[in-house]
């Protein structure tokens, strides 16, 4: 009887492997050692496909980033829906996968994904009629409130022990205990009204000027 071929050894294999490596264990747990035996092949095999460890972690993070919806920033689109939708969906790609977002957080470099989001943000900002350097700082600000709304939780920092939050010294924490058993809908809550306060200060404080015809 022959023998089960294993599964051919490709970048998209690669990739996905190294991606649920890191969700698991974060990124140090991440070389090319620890990669190869998950995928069940020799070391040198993954430099077929890869030259670098950072340029696999380069297509992790892309992989990561093309799950970003930046469709709101279509031609003729209302800058603040395009911006909400964007955030919405950044946040959501990187909540998914936590332990890459310090890598993340260094920028697009030359990712592909990573450089047509931030030409649809930054594109659909100018469009819009934003002078350039505004643009480019909104883009930015976004890009650092959804990195460290993913990377955090607020909710979790609190512990479920009501015996430490005695009222004589934390008069209005009484309620803090609860705060990790709603972690979700106070993490998320709080990204929103974020948000919400971002776009709306922006429309105050940056209105957009027609687009030139």
């Amino acid at each position: 009887m022959a023998r089960p071929r294993k599964p051919l050894l490709s970048r998209e294999r690669i990739v996905s492997t190294a991606l649920a490596l890191i969700d698991s264990e974060g990124l140090p747990a991440l070389s090319t050692r620890r990669l190869a035996a998950e995928l069940g092949v020799s070391g040198p095999s993954l430099y077929n496909h890869f030259t670098t460890k950072d340029e696999i972690l380069d297509a992790v993070a892309d992989t990561v980033i093309a799950q970003v919806d930046v469709s709101g920033f279509e031609t003729g689109a209302d800058w603040r829906a395009g911006l909400l939708a964007w955030a919405r969906s950044y946040r959501a790609a990187l909540a998914a996968h936590p332990q890459i977002v310090p890598f993340l957080a260094q920028g697009p470099g030359r990712r592909p994904a990573g450089l047509k989001m931030a030409d649809a943000a930054f594109g659909g900002m100018v469009e819009a009629g934003w002078p350039p350097a505004q643009a480019t700082r909104v883009c930015a600000m976004v890009r650092y409130f959804v990195a460290g709304s993913a990377l955090g939780s607020f909710a979790r920092g609190f512990v479920d022990d009501p015996s430490a939050y005695d009222p004589a010294d934390y008069p209005h924490l009484g309620q803090a205990h609860l705060l990790a058993e709603h972690q979700r809908q106070v993490d998320e809550g709080a990204f929103e009204t974020g948000l919400r306060a971002l776009v709306d200060g922006l429309a105050l404080q940056f209105p957009a000027r027609p687009a030139k015809g």
